[in-house]
């Protein structure tokens, strides 16, 4: 069926997706490292991040390199002409010119690191208004305090955020509310080379329940460019697992930021952020494990899933954020819905995501309102981990089609539109990372795509006869300066709303656009715009225009929210 914005009878339209990569200047290609030895590594990366490093107001691109040019073998899949190694960062350069295209402007940046690559989290943790880019790797992290001129210095050493081991993906985070960003990064396992192979015999990559899991681990702002791990102080080594997503909020319980981890083949880790004593210092935060308690753990068969994507949104329209957490073939995608009681239930039959995620290996995903109709739909980039009988004779046989699921309103579910999305949705490849976000500011939500051991895409949302939209860029000022963990909800004239939580962070190694995107359907009667901020507070703008990009400055607010708690975010 065609994409449309009512039930009016299917008529051709244009493709609701361009592939616009190659004629941007987007030039990347992800070398795994695979050269035949099958480390379990090769085959999990690696990420993406829209971020607007230079505060030009568009969305600029950084992708994450797998690893570095081969010392020893050759490469599996032959690299392309004119590869570069190492992690790439593109200049968009749609402010001034007004037309999207890319400079590679990697060397000038200084952010070309050369590792084994995995993900990218992006946030303002020192509060200078530019964003800083924090990449993981198997192997020491990189910090790179961006420094206002077009260029980064990596300040790893000095920040104390190295990490060690194998990391995967991370998010900014201000978890104790002090206006200040900490850093949260997940782990996988504690990976040693060991031979692996099939029932059949035939060598293959390992699986993580052949290792030990690790601890997420968290880095708190102590404000002077330096971090303190206190990992263990607040409770985060209380349970290991392999992780893979990260996904932040307060997911509806206390307004404080919490974050789950989307765990492969064992229980997701749903780490709830709680006062440590209430009585003394209500400020004083630690995590305490909750996935089973709220729902988060298991889906309703109560076994373990390989868990790797994850992200949320207000899938249903009731104001509470449902979550998603993509797997392997067999099992299908999760869907989470929540309840009013504040705990999660296992919706993922009754929505349709079941039977048409069954034969995916999900990794990127994402809830974005592609049409502007005011419905989130669900998209993720898939790849497999283990060899497809139908692809044994290719040099890389773990190529899988992506999955485009739209939303049919009223609690009806999702319905599979992926082979009418056109021909940019045809490549079959090793998805890995998705980076979610509006490229060319026209209101349409637009997908970066990162594939392992191939190129990366960026996907134009070319959506006929979209909806109206705003799209909120927040700006803390007692809160932390990207505003993250700040609470955005539109308010309609005819009593309607729909809220946002505001992160960089969900999908699968990647960081997104951190500005939070409403579509609007056909009417564009816009009441008010409230935010929550995480430093206390809830502030409220009217009169705010449709078709356009607001930011708003917290302490500008021109009304207070009716009836808002000062302090508890929620």
């Amino acid at each position: 069926m065609a994409i449309l914005l009512s039930c009016q009878p299917a008529r051709q339209q244009a493709p609701p997706f361009e592939d616009v990569s190659q004629r941007t200047g987007l030039e990347f290609w992800q070398f795994s490292g695979a050269t035949g030895d099958l480390r379990l590594p090769e085959i999990m990366g690696s990420g993406a991040a829209l971020v607007d490093y230079d505060n030009d107001g568009d969305l600029d691109i950084y992708l994450v390199q797998g690893a570095p040019p081969p010392s020893a073998g050759k490469p599996v899949v032959p690299l392309p002409a004119g590869w570069k190694p190492g992690n790439r960062l593109f200049r968009n350069n749609l402010n001034p010119s007004g037309k999207l295209t890319f400079t590679d402007v990697t060397e000038a940046a200084g952010v070309g690191s050369s590792g084994v690559g995995m993900g990218v989290a992006a946030g303002d943790y020192d509060n200078d208004g530019y964003p800083d880019l924090y990449v993981t790797n198997d192997g020491s992290n990189i910090l790179y305090h961006n420094n206002g001129n077009g260029t980064f210095t990596d300040v790893t050493r000095a920040a104390g955020v190295a990490s060690s081991g194998w990391s995967t993906s991370a998010a900014f985070i201000d978890y104790d509310r002090d206006g200040l960003l900490d850093l949260v990064v997940v782990h996988y396992v504690d990976f040693h080379d060991r031979p692996c192979h099939t029932l059949a015999g035939r060598k293959d990559y390992c699986s993580p329940k052949l290792f030990e899991g690790t601890a997420t681990q968290l880095f708190r702002n102590l404000g002077n460019g330096k971090f303190g791990d206190v990992t263990a102080a607040v409770g985060l080594t209380a349970k290991r697992g392999p992780g893979l997503g990260i996904l932040t909020g307060d997911f509806g319980l206390n307004g404080w930021p919490s974050f789950l981890v989307a765990n492969d083949g064992a229980a997701n880790h749903f780490w709830l952020n709680e006062p440590r004593d209430p009585r003394a210092n209500p400020g004083e935060r630690v995590f305490r494990e909750a996935g089973l308690a709220y729902g988060l753990a298991y889906a309703s068969d109560g076994q373990p899933k390989a868990g790797m994507g994850v992200a949320a949104g207000d899938v249903y329209g009731d104001g509470r954020e449902a979550v998603v957490v993509t797997n392997l073939p067999t099992e299908g995608f999760t869907l989470f819905h929540r309840q009013p009681g504040g705990d999660f239930m296992d919706a993922t039959v009754q929505s349709g995501i079941l039977h048409a995620s069954i034969p995916h290996t999900g990794f990127g995903v994402g809830m974005v309102d592609l049409e502007n109709r005011g419905l989130l739909d669900v998209f993720s980039a898939n790849g497999a981990v283990a060899v497809l009988e139908a692809q044994q004779s290719d040099p890389y046989p773990y190529r899988e089609q992506n999955l485009l699921l739209r939303n049919r309103g009223k609690g009806k579910g999702f319905e599979d539109i992926t082979a009418a999305a056109g021909p940019a949705l045809a490549p079959i490849e090793v998805g890995r990372a998705v980076a979610f976000g509006d490229v060319n500011n026209d209101g349409g939500v637009d997908l970066l795509i990162a594939n392992n051991n191939g190129p990366a895409r960026l996907l134009l949302n070319t959506v006929p006869e979209r909806g109206h939209w705003i799209t909120v860029r927040l700006e803390g000022v007692r809160s932390n300066r990207s505003g993250y963990g700040s609470r955005v909800e539109l308010m309609r004239k005819d009593g309607t709303s729909s809220r946002r939580w505001v992160r960089g962070d969900g999908s699968y190694l990647a960081a997104n656009d951190p500005r939070v995107h409403f579509g609007l359907g056909r009417s564009g009667d816009v009441d008010r715009i409230q935010v929550r901020w995480p430093a206390g507070g809830c502030e409220s703008w009217n009169s705010v225009g449709v078709d356009r990009i607001v930011t708003l400055r917290e302490g500008r607010g021109p009304m207070r929210c009716a009836g808002a708690p000062e302090a508890s975010g929620r």
